[in-house]
Parts: structure tokens; C-alpha cells; sequence
């Protein structure tokens, strides 16, 4: 696959359950970003990052060992198989190194055949946090999930203490829409809902005139 130019270029799709690489450039200040479906090769880095008690905090899937990893990357993969959920595992890339490192997950979800909205979540490895990881690999997950026929709206939630969720969908343009209340177990507080819209181009031009 050929990435496109720019930061945060990605390979465009149509939305598909074959397996999907996305692409985001490096920037003066940040290293390549690769988004890559999860794979069983993931599950010892899955089983590290998962240590992070802030992870644990934000996050419903708890994975203590090989066995909860191994099931997990299971389901990622099942969900592609089916077409109803793509988690992408995001690997941070340096020019000096063989080895691509596992610094996030993206997720799109709750894809459901006609309808024309679905669900966009993210987590970042504590070693990761501060880069701007999330924002730049939510990016670009939206940008190749609109370019799915009839897929008109992207919407993010996040529990209203999660301040830190809350910058990465300001940041990638996900406008606030609605305070939800406390729906445990999946919201156990209450939450933002951020929504975008599929951006369309305009058909007429402006004339100029003088």
C-alpha cells in the first residue's frame, strides 16, 4: 500500500473487513505512526501496557496475562471477520530501528450495515502519553472511515472525568454534543458525547467580481 503525503496521511479504503494499514507520517517533532489490525504477535505488548492502572481505569477490558491477551487480540480479530468493529493496534516507527513499538490502540465501532453513524474510541500506553499519539492516530482512523459509502457521522464518548480524552476530541475536531448521564457498566459516570460530521465539498464557487 502506498501512504499519502502530509502528517497525518493515511491509506484511504473503501470500509471493508479485509485487513487495513494506515499510515501517518512523521513530523519535525513526532516519529511515523502505523495502524495495523491486531495481530497474535501483539499479545505480550498487550499484556505490558495493560499494567498501567490509569489504562485499567479508563478502559472496561482488563488483561492480566497471555491467556486474557491472547483472547483479546481474538476478539479484535473477530470483530474485523464479522464487519462490525476495526481496532487498529498504532506502532510508533524510528528511522534507527528495526522494530515498530506498540503505543496505542484505535477502534471503530458499532458499524452496523445502512446506518450512517458509528463509534470512534482510543487509548494510548502510559510511555506514549503526552506525544500526541491519540490525536494523530484518530485522525486517522476517521479519515478512512468516511470514506465509507453512507457513513455520515462519527461519534466519541468519554466519561466527563476523562479530561484528558476530552483535548484529544477537541483536538481532532469532535465538537461537543450532549451530557449524558451514568449508564453502568459501560458509562459508569456521566459522559461527553463529541461528534463529527463528514465534511462534503461544496458544489458551487464563489464568482469574483472587479
Amino acid at each position: 500500500m502506498r501512504p499519502a503525503s502530509g502528517e497525518n496521511a493515511a491509506t484511504h479504503h473503501r470500509l471493508t473487513s479485509a485487513p487495513v494499514v494506515l499510515q501517518v507520517a512523521a513530523s519535525p517533532v513526532s516519529p511515523a505512526l502505523v495502524l495495523r489490525p491486531w495481530g497474535m504477535e501483539d499479545v505480550a505488548a498487550s499484556v505490558e501496557v495493560s499494567r498501567d492502572r490509569a489504562l485499567r481505569w479508563w478502559t472496561s477490558s482488563g488483561v492480566d496475562n497471555d491467556s486474557d491477551g491472547t483472547r483479546w487480540v481474538q476478539a479484535q480479530q473477530q470483530g474485523w471477520a464479522v464487519g462490525d468493529r476495526f481496532g487498529f493496534a498504532v506502532l510508533e516507527t524510528q528511522p534507527d530501528s528495526v522494530c515498530a513499538q506498540l503505543v496505542g490502540n484505535v477502534v471503530l465501532k458499532k458499524v452496523t450495515s445502512g446506518k450512517p453513524a458509528a463509534e470512534v474510541g482510543y487509548w494510548t500506553a502510559a510511555h506514549a502519553r503526552g506525544r500526541g499519539v491519540a490525536a494523530r492516530a484518530l485522525e486517522a482512523l476517521t479519515n478512512w472511515a468516511f470514506e465509507a459509502d453512507g457513513l455520515e457521522r462519527l461519534e466519541l464518548l468519554h466519561q466527563v472525568d476523562n479530561l484528558a480524552s476530552c483535548r484529544v476530541a477537541q483536538k481532532s475536531r469532535y465538537d461537543f454534543d450532549t451530557l449524558l448521564p451514568a449508564a453502568p457498566p459501560s458509562l459508569p459516570r456521566d459522559g461527553h458525547l463529541h461528534i463529527r460530521a463528514r465534511e462534503r465539498l461544496k458544489s458551487s464557487r464563489l464568482l469574483r467580481t472587479g
